[in-house]
C-alpha cells in the first residue's frame, strides 16, 4: 500500500474516534440535563423507526400481522409470544394468499 492508502486509514481512524468521543461528551451533557428523558426513551423510538421503515410499501398481509403482533405486544409485553403470533399470522395469511 501507498503512504496515500495509510493517510486515508489514519484519517477514517482518528474520525471513528473523535465521532465516538463526541457521542460520549453529549451523552454526559443530555444526561445531566432537562432532555435526560430522551436518552431513556430512544431505544424505543429507534424501533419503532425501523419497524415503521420496513413496512413502507408492504402487502396488506405484513400489515396484518404487524397489527396482530402490537396488539400481542400491548396485551401481554412477551417478547417471544409477539415474534411466533406475528410470524404465525404473517405465515396464515400468506398460505390464504392475502
Amino acid at each position: 500500500m501507498t503512504g496515500a492508502h495509510w493517510a486515508v486509514i489514519g484519517l477514517l481512524a482518528l474520525a471513528a474516534f473523535v465521532i465516538r468521543v463526541a457521542g460520549l461528551i453529549a451523552g454526559g451533557r443530555i444526561r445531566a440535563s432537562r432532555h435526560a428523558w430522551i436518552l431513556e426513551a430512544l431505544p424505543g423510538l429507534i424501533v419503532v423507526s425501523l419497524v415503521a421503515s420496513s413496512l413502507a410499501g408492504e402487502p396488506t398481509a405484513t400489515w396484518i400481522a404487524a397489527a396482530l403482533a402490537l396488539g400481542v405486544a400491548v396485551l401481554t409485553n412477551h417478547v417471544i409470544a409477539t415474534m411466533v403470533l406475528g410470524v404465525a399470522a404473517f405465515a396464515t395469511l400468506q398460505g390464504l394468499g392475502l
